[in-house]
């Protein structure tokens, strides 16, 4: 993204804070230690300290109780969490080029879609009949937009993303390449001696704000529908299965997988590698580690883990053999509680 030069002082009146320094011009915005002079780059607590002392950047984003941090540099001192003024500024210094409405001539546009006249639509996208492409979405090349789906204003859609028939995308939505919107649920019924397709005949409904990832997919309901929530935020590669349900502000790292009929709920943050098994309950402002496997409701807020962390590969031997002898070796422990039990009350009855 091309970068723009600003100066420190219109930052300020733009997004608030305070200037604390010399008034100097930022031209992109770096990490502490590959920032230079005509850089912007933030801090937050003292473990920084030192990485912040020394960084080139001549700008530094701090809170009024870490301005030690920007010794020697321009500070603008805000109220709240830096990395977020930080995020504006990123918008600001290295705004995503905007993309030029018109079709492009190998692109594939149904007579009865509607697209509104701002629209982008690059090279091989496809667009069914009955699709509705609202003011200032941008369709990216290879995308494919099924039958009766209705992107919002103001949604980018990458390359090579399908938007399956019927789903509904809301305003301001990215979804990054390789996404699948509205696929069809795996609902298959045992008829015997073969599995029966269980059409599925629900719609994907996605809230406005919402960032879905790479490769992401997203299912159909069954019967009702999938439905994602205002500003959530979608790592790569997650999988959420038909009927599920995202609460609003809940994030999902990477690799996640969410079977049936699960509904989740607000500012929610799910870590990296999770499995959360179907048709569960898992209330507001839950927090699950990555890598754990939820099998049951959680009904309270809070901050849940399971599984082990690596340990050196002989001790993992020795471990799993004493967890294949788990259950034999509680009922030995049974088995002797008993036995000193009944011992315990014969000598109590001599007495």
């Amino acid at each position: 993204m091309q970068a723009q030069s600003v100066m420190a002082s219109d930052l300020v009146s733009r997004l608030g804070g305070v200037l604390n320094g010399s008034d100097i011009s930022v031209h992109r915005c770096a990490s502490l230690a590959n920032a230079e002079h005509d850089c912007i780059s933030f801090a937050v607590g003292q473990k920084y300290r030192k990485a912040a002392l020394e960084s080139g950047a001549g700008a530094l984003i701090v809170r009024e109780r870490d301005i030690s941090l920007a010794e020697g540099k321009t500070a603008i001192v805000v109220a709240d969490d830096p990395l977020v003024y930080f995020a504006r500024v990123l918008g600001i210094l290295h705004p995503a080029p905007p993309a030029a409405a018109g079709i492009h001539p190998a692109a594939s546009v149904s007579p009865e879609a509607r697209l509104h006249p701002s629209v982008s639509i690059a090279a091989n996208v496809v667009i069914e009949p009955g699709v509705v492409v609202d003011a200032g979405c941008a369709i990216g090349a290879g995308s494919y937009i099924g039958r009766n789906a209705h992107i919002s204003a103001g949604c980018v859609i990458h390359q090579r993303v399908t938007v399956c028939s019927d789903s509904r995308i809301g305003e301001r939505c990215v979804l990054h390449p390789g996404a699948v919107i509205g696929s069809d649920g795996f609902g298959n019924a045992w008829a015997g001696d073969h599995w029966e397709k269980i059409p599925q005949i629900g719609r994907v409904i996605i809230g406005n704000d919402v960032e879905i990832g790479a490769n992401t997919t997203i299912d159909r309901g069954a019967l009702d529908d999938t439905v994602i929530a205002d500003n959530v935020r979608i790592d790569n590669l997650v999988q959420i299965a038909h009927n599920v349900s995202i609460g609003r502000h809940t994030a999902i790292a990477g690799c996640v997988g969410i079977a049936g009929s699960t509904h989740i709920g607000a500012g929610c943050l799910i870590g990296g590698g999770c499995g959360i098994s179907g048709h569960l309950q898992i209330t507001d402002r839950v927090t699950l580690l990555g890598g754990t496997v939820v099998l049951t409701d959680i009904l309270s807020s809070g901050v849940y883990g399971s599984g082990l962390p690596a340990i050196e590969q002989s001790t993992w031997r020795r471990n799993t053999v004493h967890w294949r002898n788990l259950d034999e070796m509680a009922k030995r422990v049974r088995s002797l509680e008993k036995t000193s039990n009944t011992m315990r009350e014969a000598g109590s009855n001599k007495k």
